[in-house]
């Protein structure tokens, strides 16, 4: 496995605690994680190093759906991810098994997230770095950095932020 990693960087208006709910909780999961032509639902969700989140993404969009059904995936994928950090309003890592993916062994991925606030009082917001490690290949990777950005684009449209 490659030590590569993708970094995506954005500033949201809107404080940490409100960035830190969005992540952190079903609900706010639930109204951005997924990319474009996905939805998903929180099955579990335990906040604590160790902890998991268990959610299922699936395609809603028809040039989603018709690339999952060409590419031999399924329509709706349930991934588990385990808590590695909990730093309320700071910091959130957390391990995730790519185990969906046609004739590949199934192996982890390390996803970290650090949030430091910009600003003060109203014009405060919030600088968010996601790094992860690369996938299998090139192919992956680049899906991966596609749909993390995508999301991130989400989580600013969610919050007001014009930054995406």
């Amino acid at each position: 496995m490659t030590t590569q990693k993708i970094q995506i960087e954005r500033t949201y208006a809107a404080a940490p605690e409100k960035i830190w709910e969005l992540w952190t909780t079903a609900a706010g999961i639930e109204a951005w994680w997924s990319p474009d032509g996905f939805t998903v639902h929180v099955e579990a969700l335990d906040l604590r190093p160790g902890g998991t989140l268990t959610y299922t993404m699936t395609a809603t969009g028809p040039e989603q759906i018709a690339f999952m059904e060409g590419a031999g995936l399924p329509l709706s994928t349930t991934s588990t991810k385990t808590f590695t950090e909990v730093e309320p309003t700071r910091r959130l890592a957390y391990s995730t098994v790519a185990d969906f993916i046609p004739g590949v062994a199934p192996y982890e991925f390390l996803t970290e997230v650090e949030l430091r606030p910009v600003g003060d009082g109203a014009d405060g917001g919030t600088h968010v770095t996601m790094t992860a490690d690369a996938m299998h290949d090139e192919e992956w990777t680049g899906r991966l950095s596609a749909g993390r950005a995508n999301e991130m684009d989400n989580l600013a449209k969610l919050t007001g932020s014009r930054e995406a």
